[in-house]
């Protein structure tokens, strides 16, 4: 009976997991295999099409042997709506058909061992017949086995699109009416990765991981360079692309060129991606020279928590908006003006102050507007600001998040080939392929990528290819953004969501932290002036702090720790802090009488000057009697006399440190020993009180004894 229940709860909890795209998603549901795709070819069928071969490995992922592992691939009809295509993504069940047989990958597979799949259909008779008419249609790799204590089952599975533009071994049929098609092509950093920046000193990484991402194989090379072997083979893919470029990432490469640091636990050691950081830079200029280029929010700041960091104030969301000129400088292209591409579909207040900053495009989800967008823009009703909607549809593909309603909620996969094949068969379906006849199309395809696209080179290059293959063949045509924005808007409409979404957006811990450092921040400027001989603005020196803030807005940090995205801020703040400190005097100081001053050495490194005043804690025997501000020049030091009150004689310490008018502490506070062999007035009166009480109790002894022997020379007379 236990084995029987063990075998039933195991077919019963993996029967509708083993269904998701997502090798992810079968671990997080108990899948007990997982299947990574490795090769799949072709990624389109065409009429010359003869055999379909899929490759990668099937780990198992469980605590128990699996026997008798194997696979076979499987099809079904194809997809005819946009939730057909949304039920596969997010791994509904399908109903579909083999098309092979069942082949062994193993013997046996133990715990965390792997063992190489392949497989290889030869698309003929029958099997050609699956794929009989031009369409999308879903695929599913199908692993099963027979756990230990358990019966035979579906262990793990992987699903993805296949778009079939001619059936094999048929003549393509003609094509009209094809959507215009543009390629927005992200480069941004998975993370923001400044750890400080000083005004005037080198950077300072959190790790030198981007050191690896611009160069080599890593992520932010290949896509430059698959980009531009495409655009030099295909002119008209060039065209249609538009590559979309964070601020925060050039400058961050751009400062790495100079020189740069990386923070460690012991301390900050010299970076060694310098002349990766020039030849990434050099590239991107060859690449984006004379092309589209728009520009995606200062580090990919999530725009509505700026507008709670400071609420009422939307100079935050302003900053974040203007990365235009950032660009300009370090690739000599001008963005399009007025456009930006911020994550999610922004809020009435964010609008606004886009409005205020000279936004007037932004590139949205079109499953957020309402009326939904065709592939036309949409006019904010209120407002001047322009919305030109990316499809939803072909954006949760590569990104592999469901968005169709009422589907099943698993996840899609995130597997760097199953991603970009699912991305082709989304965009080979919104084009046409295989529609219902009368079913509306759109007149264009705003086509986006995650903007974190985590692929390798050939992966790229192989999207890119196909891509352009599909232009040719005129499933779409090729328009560039900037055609595309000249075109009036076809609606006026409102954001359907009223807003962000809470759930997607960063963290509230995050934003109370960034909200407390602002304020901090602020409190730093106002106490500045500016030094004549330096000429250099309070606002410059602080302006660190405004960057790491949108830093830590960013929506890459989504779904990791909290701390990771306010260090930046927290290291940027103690930087400039730090900078004015009073120093830990050497040697014990002896106060020679009870109101002798206290001498302490302040030294201000900053290049503006700074009204703070001192402040002294564990002061127990020590009374100051001043509290008033004082000046403290740029780039110097000396010595301040502080005036204090000695409260008792001896040896004691109290601690010495600095703070603005509003309360923001600067650097470290130094602890003076102290010495006092004079006596305070409180210690004087004290002492005198006591000195009188001694004398009264003296003197009233005195008149006893004198009264007692009086007495007793009356009695002896």
């Amino acid at each position: 009976m236990k084995r029987f229940a063990a075998a039933f709860l195991s077919v019963l909890f993996l029967a509708v997991p083993a269904l998701a795209g997502a090798s992810v998603a079968q671990a997080q549901e108990g899948a007990r295999l997982r299947v990574d795709l490795a090769g799949l070819g072709p990624r389109v069928i065409t009429s010359s099409t003869t055999a379909l071969t899929v490759t990668g490995t099937v780990t198992n992922t469980g605590d128990r042997r699996i026997t008798k592992p194997q696979v076979r691939l499987q099809v079904a009809d194809r997809a005819t709506t946009d939730r057909g295509i949304g039920d596969v993504l997010a791994g509904a069940v399908v109903k579909d058909t083999p098309l092979t047989d069942f082949t062994s990958i193993a013997d046996v597979l133990e715990p965390g061992q792997s063992a190489p799949l392949t497989i290889t259909v030869p698309l003929t008779g029958a099997r050609a017949e699956r794929f009989s008419r031009p369409g999308v249609y879903p695929l599913l790799v199908n692993v099963n086995g027979t756990p230990e204590f358990g019966g035979p089952a579906r262990l793990g599975a992987v699903s993805m699109l296949m778009p079939v533009l001619t059936p094999p071994g048929k003549q393509a049929p003609s094509r009209s009416g094809a959507p215009s098609m543009t390629l927005l092509w992200p480069l941004t950093g998975n993370v923001p990765h400044v750890y400080a920046a000083p005004y005037g000193n080198p950077i300072v990484l959190a790790d030198d991981r981007l050191a690896g991402e611009i160069s080599g194989d890593g992520r932010l090379n290949a896509l430059v360079t698959s980009a531009a072997s495409a655009v030099r083979n295909n002119a008209n893919l060039a065209k249609s692309m538009c590559f979309a470029l964070d601020p925060d990432l050039l400058a961050t490469v751009d400062a790495m060129t100079r020189g740069y640091l990386v923070h460690t636990e012991t301390g900050n050691i010299d970076g060694k991606g310098a002349e990766a950081a020039k030849t990434w830079l050099t590239e991107v200029r060859a690449l984006v020279g004379g092309r589209c280029v728009v520009a995606l929010p200062f580090a990919d700041a999530d725009l509505d928590a700026l507008t709670r960091i400071r609420p009422g104030d939307t100079s935050l969301v302003t900053r974040a908006a203007t990365g235009a000129a950032t660009i300009q400088e370090l690739t000599d292209v001008t963005p399009q003006t007025g456009v930006l591409w911020p994550d999610g579909t922004p809020s009435t207040s964010v609008l606004t102050a886009l409005t205020d900053a000279g936004v007037r495009t932004l590139l949205t989800d079109a499953g957020k507007l309402a009326p939904a967008a065709a592939g036309g823009g949409v006019t904010v009703q209120g407002s001047a600001v322009r919305l030109q909607p990316t499809d939803s549809l072909i954006s949760a593909a590569m990104t592999g998040v469901p968005s169709v309603p009422g589907s099943v909620t698993v996840p899609a996969t995130t597997e760097r080939a199953v991603a970009s094949q699912n991305g082709l068969g989304a965009l080979a379906f919104r084009a046409g392929l295989g529609q219902a006849a009368g079913q509306q199309r759109p007149d264009h395809l705003l086509v986006a990528p995650p903007r974190r696209w985590d692929a390798s080179a050939e992966e790229f290059t192989t999207y890119l290819q196909q891509v352009g293959e599909f232009l040719s063949a005129g499933v779409v045509t090729a328009t560039g953004l900037p055609t595309l924005l000249a075109a009036t808007p076809e609606a006026s409409g409102s954001v359907g969501d009223s807003g962000a979404n809470p759930a997607a957006g960063v963290d509230a811990g995050v934003v109370s932290t960034l909200a407390d450092l602002d304020v901090k921040a602020t409190g730093l400027a106002s106490a500045m002036q500016l030094d004549p001989t330096k000429r250099v603005k309070p606002e410059d020196v602080v302006e660190p702090v405004r960057l790491a803030e949108l830093r830590g807005a960013s929506t890459a940090w989504r779904g990791l720790p909290a701390d990771a995205a306010t260090t930046n801020a927290q290291a940027e703040l103690t930087a400039i802090s730090g900078r004015v400190t009073v120093s830990q005097p050497k040697q014990t100081i002896a106060l020679a009488s009870g109101n002798s001053p206290l001498p302490v050495y302040v030294s201000n490194d900053l290049p503006v000057g700074i009204n703070a005043r001192f402040a002294l804690d564990n002061n127990t025997g020590l009374r100051p009697t001043d509290a008033q501000d004082r000046f403290f020049p740029a780039s110097g030091g000396k010595n301040y006399f502080l005036p204090v009150e000695a409260l008792r004689a001896g040896r004691f310490s109290v601690d010495v440190s600095l703070r603005t008018p509003t309360g923001t502490p600067l650097g470290s506070s130094a602890r003076f020993e102290l010495t006092s062999t004079e006596y305070g007035a409180i210690t004087i009166i004290a002492t005198v009180a006591a000195g009188v009480a001694l004398l009264l109790l003296a003197s009233r002894r005195i008149y006893r004894r004198v009264k007692d022997a009086r007495a007793g020379r009356d009695v002896v007379a």
